[in-house]
């Protein structure tokens, strides 16, 4: 059976889904550690994560400084809000939210 026709003047597009296939879902905020990471993969494994998070959602970044190199580079990647929760000694947390945008 042929599929029926899509008229695309009228079609909104959605978001893509950014799931793994599992059917688990996250219901708390998620929380990246990243004081084990090896500095040398530290930022690809946080810009991987935050690519993950959709837009009106966020993460938490716990790290042993304040990531401030870290932040500027998610922010030449694009909108985002930075909120810093815990400023030290032992580990800062920081919330990184990705805004919707229009």
């Amino acid at each position: 059976m042929p599929a029926e026709p899509i008229d695309i003047l009228t079609t909104t597009p959605q978001p893509a889904a950014r799931t793994c296939g599992c059917g688990g879902k996250d219901e708390a905020e998620p929380v990246l550690d990243v004081r084990t990471i090896p500095h040398a993969i530290r930022h690809g494994a946080v810009f991987g994560a935050f690519d993950a998070v959709v837009p009106g959602s966020s993460m938490v970044l716990v790290a042993p400084h304040l990531p401030r190199p870290l932040i500027a580079q998610l922010q030449d990647r694009g909108p985002i809000d930075v909120e810093v929760l815990v400023d030290g000694p032992d580990a800062w947390r920081v919330r990184l939210a990705k805004p919707v945008t229009a």
